[in-house]
């Protein structure tokens, strides 16, 4: 039988006697027969295939606390509001913003995403999971995300410093609900409201699928975590309508590919989101920004299905130009409104849609997730400003 040995290397201080019989600790120049530090590899694997412990190559390389910990100076995260909400500073990068150089809404959803995982990360309570903790896991539990709503009321720009809270609170008897805060770190600007609240959050078994009632492990994890503050005050949950193929926009034929997988191999939910709004018009995503986006996941989506992304426009949310408002009570022909630049000013578009993504199957379709959302156009650029 073969057998595999690896060397563990320690840092080693070299020591030399003086003149007058006292010991120099201090580290010596680089040499040929010096010991230099080995790389984050070396020790991960090295202690990987000790033995002694059971830590593994990729948990070494992760360095997950196992303990909760104030700071994370890797993340530029800490711990705020009395040992319960995440703060993480970021900085908006160039490739993720679009061509008017503000972040897309993408970006927005992947710093959701991530800041969640790494509060976990840092209250000392992952798992192995994506996000679970280490009694669900010992549960073969996951979070199932059930309703999600985002608030969008400016996007920061290339290169600005943003920072993210993020905390949980209860969300009756077995659910949880998380909500997020994003805001200029110089001007304290409010960027982004964001909540999964009412029982978004739930678990379900990741061998049968089914849902399941939080264990009292789990809850003695996570309710010292607990607030009530909520970043998105909602006294309704607003219904959404299913829709069908007859539709005004249908995109069909849509395959999810190897990268569109997160870690629990199923379709990230930013994806989602892409495929969407992708069914709306370019013309139209030219001239307006998403400022709300309300989704209900049904289920989940992996690599083997078919997908169709279904949009409706909600005609009665034409905008009415308030430019145009003086011309009430009077009949002009459109020549006159278009010689007079003044036809350009009517925005055709409506500024509410719903959304529906939907496994095509042979004998009847499976809803995935179903949205809402509402838009503003874009502010005009100034003279003087180049965003």
């Amino acid at each position: 039988m073969a057998s595999l040995s690896c060397a563990l290397y320690l840092p080693t201080k070299c020591s030399s006697i003086r003149e007058n019989g006292s010991i120099n600790n201090t580290p010596q120049a680089t040499s040929a027969l010096s010991v230099q530090r080995p790389s984050v590899l070396d020790v991960a694997y090295a202690v990987a295939f000790n033995p002694a412990t059971s830590l593994t190559a990729e948990q070494i390389r992760q360095s997950v606390p196992t303990e909760k910990q104030l700071t994370d100076p890797f993340r530029q995260g800490l711990i705020v509001e009395g040992g319960v909400r995440y703060r993480q500073t970021v900085v908006i990068r160039s490739y993720e913003v679009g061509p008017d150089k503000t972040a897309t809404s993408e970006t927005i959803l992947n710093l959701l995403q991530e800041t969640a995982l790494n509060h976990v990360w840092l209250s000392g309570l992952l798992g192995d999971g994506f996000g679970a903790t280490h009694g669900m896991m010992r549960n073969n539990l996951i979070w199932v995300v059930t309703r999600m709503h985002v608030l969008l009321d400016e996007y920061p720009i290339w290169g600005e410093v943003v920072e993210i809270d993020t905390w949980v609170g209860a969300s009756g008897k077995n659910g949880m609900r998380r909500d997020w805060l994003l805001r200029s770190r110089f001007s304290g600007q409010v960027f982004c409201r964001a909540t999964r609240h009412e029982h978004t959050w739930v678990m379900m078994n990741q061998q049968t699928r089914r849902l399941s009632k939080m264990p009292e492990e789990v809850r003695d994890e996570i309710s010292p975590w607990f607030t009530e503050t909520r970043a998105v005050q909602e006294e309704a949950l607003e219904k959404i309508d299913k829709l069908d193929d007859n539709a005004k926009y249908v995109n069909s034929n849509l395959k999810p590919k190897w990268n569109d997988l997160d870690m629990n191999h199923h379709v990230n939910n930013v994806k989602y989101v892409r495929w969407m709004l992708e069914t709306i018009p370019d013309e139209f995503m030219e001239d307006h920004r998403l400022s709300s986006i309300v989704l209900q996941y049904r289920r989940e989506c992996d690599s083997s299905d078919t997908v169709q992304s279904i949009c409706e426009p909600d005609e009665d949310s034409l905008p009415r130009d308030k430019n145009i408002r003086i011309l009430t009570g009077f009949s002009l022909a459109p020549e006159i409104l278009d010689g007079g630049g003044l036809l350009g000013t009517f925005d055709k578009w409506p500024t509410r849609y719903t959304h529906l993504l939907q496994i095509k199957g042979e004998k009847k379709d499976e809803e995935i997730v179903r949205g809402k959302t509402t838009w503003m156009r874009k502010k005009k650029k100034s003279l003087n400003s180049s965003y």
